[in-house]
């Protein structure tokens, strides 16, 4: 399998990493002519209004879009808003899931935490039973799931930090920055 990560900003090398771990050859997307051939595409965490400027200036914007309609994307942090049709401000989107985020919801990067998350998804996906252990870093939050997305996993306050529309998905968390493979996992099931 192919999966491709966006390497205009942000951590993109740390998907690599898990992606090839798992035994997918993870490679970096930078133009549109590097979509060609994928199985899917994570956008990863950095800076969203940077990876919009950056996409819109490598004319990415709509071979992205196009990319989105038959293949599976995951944003996560910054690429969940990225991902996202509506965060209440101008600044470049895909518009492919149908959510709304909130960027920085928690704050400031000194409000950085990780939190246990129960995700039936992957623990059906994976046939493990312990919680998933997510590292949030000035996230946002998917304040609204409309249309066909659905939550997959909520903070015990009842936020929304992860959501799923078919085959795209979102996450508040940054899933590279553990050792756990499960959501890389859960992914690959979706491009397969």
């Amino acid at each position: 399998m192919k999966i491709g990560v966006l390497a205009l900003q942000g951590d993109f090398a740390e998907h690599i990493v898990m992606l090839r771990s798992l035994g997918a050859q993870g490679v970096e997307v930078r133009l549109p002519a590097h979509l060609d051939g994928l199985d899917g595409l994570i956008i990863p965490g950095g800076e969203s209004t940077t990876i919009g400027k950056l996409a819109t200036d490598f004319q990415l914007m709509e071979p992205l879009r196009e990319f989105g309609k038959s293949h599976a994307i995951w944003g996560t942090c910054a690429g969940a808003i990225f991902l996202s049709k509506d965060v209440s401000r101008r600044q470049p989107l895909l518009g492919l899931m149908d959510i709304k985020v909130a960027r920085n919801a928690f704050g400031r990067q000194v409000d950085s935490f990780e939190a246990d998350l129960d995700i039936a998804e992957l623990k059906q996906a994976t046939d493990t039973t312990h919680p998933y252990h997510a590292v949030f870093i000035r996230a946002p939050i998917i304040e609204e799931v409309r249309g066909n997305a659905k939550v997959l996993s909520k903070l015990e306050d009842g936020r929304i930090v992860a959501a799923q529309e078919g085959h795209l998905l979102a996450t508040s968390f940054h899933p590279e920055l553990t050792n756990d493979t499960r959501f890389h996992e859960y992914f690959l099931s979706l491009a397969s």
